[in-house]
């Protein structure tokens, strides 16, 4: 044997013999019924713990489930509440064509029932956030407004609405058809 080989041999041999010389000195002195008892608690808390994950888990599962069946149940249903908003509204406007077709109909009774019906349907609307754009004498708002004619006006400044042809309507600030307008040009210069 050379002398690297019995170096490196008698260091396994003396790492041997610390190994277990620590590990008679950890065993020593401690109860192997304590360890048993210190293992069983640890093990009662390992499967409590264990039990409150799967607890968790399946918390969250049912959350889930819940949050998937009420957002599909918002789809199918969202609009139930305004549906029945505007079911007076198709009720009045029926009753109108029935008490407009009758003999000797009353124009200024049917125009009152229009009138009536107009404005439930106006607070139907804005009991959903539906409100109408209609900008007269307003800025040109081409987020807001569809310019369908320009006309010269000497007591408008340019880019003004001048009239509304059609209401333009928002939902909650979000537009969902823009005001048809006529808007204000500055008057052409005569002196050419």
């Amino acid at each position: 044997m050379t002398d690297t080989e019995n170096t490196v041999e008698n260091a396994t041999s003396e790492d041997k013999v610390i190994d277990q010389n620590q590990a008679g000195e950890s065993t020593e002195g401690v109860d192997i019924a304590d360890l048993q008892k210190r293992l069983a608690e640890a093990e009662v808390q390992a499967k409590e713990s264990e039990d409150k994950v799967l607890r968790a888990h399946a918390e969250m599962e049912n959350i889930r489930r819940r949050s998937e069946r009420e957002l599909e149940n918002a789809h199918k249903y969202g609009m139930e509440k305004f549906a029945t908003e505007l079911l007076p509204v198709i009720d009045s406007l029926e009753l109108g064509l029935i008490a407009a077709s009758a003999e000797g109909a009353d124009v200024d009774k049917l125009r009152e029932g229009m009138d009536l019906t107009v404005k439930m349907l106006v607070s139907a609307f804005e009991k959903f956030g539906i409100n109408p754009v209609h900008p007269i004498d307003e800025t040109f708002d081409p987020d807001f407004h569809q310019a369908m004619t320009m006309i010269e006006h000497p007591d408008k400044d340019p880019n003004t609405v001048l009239d509304v042809m059609q209401k333009g309507y928002t939902i909650k600030e979000r537009l969902i058809r823009p005001a048809m307008v006529v808007v204000s040009k500055a008057p052409a210069d005569d002196n050419g």
